[in-house]
């Protein structure tokens, strides 16, 4: 039995969570944090368990409790991964935040959140695939990571979406995908009550009733509809006028006439990292409006149309509810949405999303947010290995990389604990003899792997 290797450098990673957890609890957490970090496969307590050497123990059940049932609050610590991921990368502002659901594929008769719903990876617009599982409502940071070279979608807090049969099994109203995003907006205003904060999400998101409900908290990027109604600002009341005052004024063309008008001004514009690649040349144009529906609340916002000069891809139309931002910066903010889509990609290769088993309604609500977070984590014991000592970009003949990625931050990571483990001099002992330094870095190199 090797024994808890997170107690020095690794378990002062941790410290901030500790006051979550009483003094038993925090030894168990430490040792299933190392194994879900060192675990090539998937993400089980047994696993973990192994990983870390304790798989003798008689005591594996209070492994267990730990996520089905002890007490310690999963928004606390979303709270406090949060601020320490601000903290350490977003020191500019504003602090961009992107807004995402996926669906968690899991089977079985006692996952009671669980629904069917259309799979976004394997559809398209002419191909409907549905997929049995969890929807999970994440919000990740957006920020560029120094030695990264690009942006990262840094997860933080992650809320399970239950499904409407479960809402209609339980009795309890159900909570659809905007009212959670309404609540989760709204939290993170409340913990970064001095900072602006921009959140940028997709088509999904874009409705009038949350952008009303936010707007005065958040600032929101979302795309819009070519047909939204759009109206100009009202005019100013005048003294003695009768009557309830005006929500808007005049009825403006909608996004598809100006699209077509060829009186409309373009401008040509460079946006960086479009989606993932260098640059991109787009043509725009820009205006200030009220978007309003009959019974329903009004919205000012800033509306983008967005052209490819070359055809390559279609028009696209983009709000934000933040009229003084500047085109280049709401496009900015957007495209920095991909690397979300990396992230979710990411955690169930390198972190076995999808691979847990737990059972247990509690367990469930708490292992996937927990692993994602876990990404979030490992980033920043990455960024404070970069600081002591560079990075290794590990690459191939056959896959050559420019930059670091995350599957270069964990197996950093990991190389420390494990040399913690492996090197670790036994106070038993007084005739130890140094190892050479190549011997020394290559048998890291074999832990890690092994790993």
């Amino acid at each position: 039995m090797i024994g808890p290797i997170l107690d020095r450098r690794s378990a002062g990673w941790l410290a901030p969570f500790q006051v979550l957890f009483t003094r038993p609890t925090w030894q168990r957490v430490l040792v299933l944090v190392e194994g879900a970090v060192l675990t090539p496969h998937r993400r089980t307590i047994s696993a973990a368990l192994r990983a870390t050497g304790q798989s003798d123990g008689a005591d594996f059940g209070l492994y267990h409790a730990v996520l089905n049932r002890c007490h310690w609050s999963a928004l606390t610590a979303a709270r406090i991964l949060f601020l320490m991921l601000v903290d350490r990368f977003a020191a500019s502002e504003p602090v961009v935040i992107g807004l995402d659901d996926t669906i968690e594929r899991r089977w079985g008769a006692k996952i009671k959140a669980r629904g069917i719903y259309r799979d976004p990876v394997r559809s398209s617009h002419g191909h409907f695939v549905k997929a049995s599982g969890l929807r999970w409502l994440s919000a990740m940071l957006l920020v560029p990571v120094p030695w990264a070279g690009r942006v990262w979608a840094l997860p933080f807090l992650t809320v399970l979406m239950a499904s409407e049969r479960a809402a209609a099994m339980r009795g309890v109203r159900h909570k659809t995908l905007v009212d959670g995003a309404r609540q989760m907006m709204l939290q993170i205003a409340r913990w970064l009550p001095d900072r602006p904060i921009v959140i940028v999400a997709d088509s999904a998101f874009s409705a009038i009733d949350l952008l009303a409900a936010v707007r005065t908290r958040v600032s929101v990027v979302t795309r819009i509809r070519f047909d939204a109604r759009l109206f100009a600002p009202a005019a100013p009341r005048e003294a003695r006028t009768i009557g309830r005052p005006r929500r808007n004024g005049e009825r403006l063309p909608t996004l598809a006439e100006r699209l077509l008008d060829p009186q409309t001004t373009w401008k040509t514009l460079i946006v960086q990292g479009w989606y993932g690649g260098t640059e991109r040349r787009v043509e725009i144009t820009t205006g200030v409006a009220v978007w309003s529906h009959p019974g329903r609340p009004i919205v000012p916002l800033r509306w983008l149309l967005v052209r490819d000069p070359l055809g390559l891809f279609k028009p696209q139309a983009f709000l934000c509810t933040d009229q003084c931002a500047s085109p280049e910066d709401i496009l900015s903010w957007f495209v920095r949405r991909w690397t979300i889509e990396v992230t979710f990609a990411e955690v169930r290769r390198h972190l076995g999303v999808e691979t847990q088993r737990q059972w247990s309604d509690r367990a469930i609500a708490r292992t996937t947010p927990v692993l994602l977070g876990l990404y979030a984590l490992v980033t920043v014991w990455a960024d404070d290995l970069h600081q002591s000592q560079a990075l290794v970009l590990r690459s191939a003949k056959w896959y050559r990389k420019t930059s670091l990625t995350f599957t270069d931050a964990i197996a950093a990571v990991r190389r420390q604990i494990w040399a913690e483990a492996a090197f670790r001099i036994s106070p038993e002992r007084t005739d130890n003899s140094k190892i050479p330094r190549h011997i020394y870095d290559r048998l890291t190199d074999i832990a890690c792997y092994a790993a």
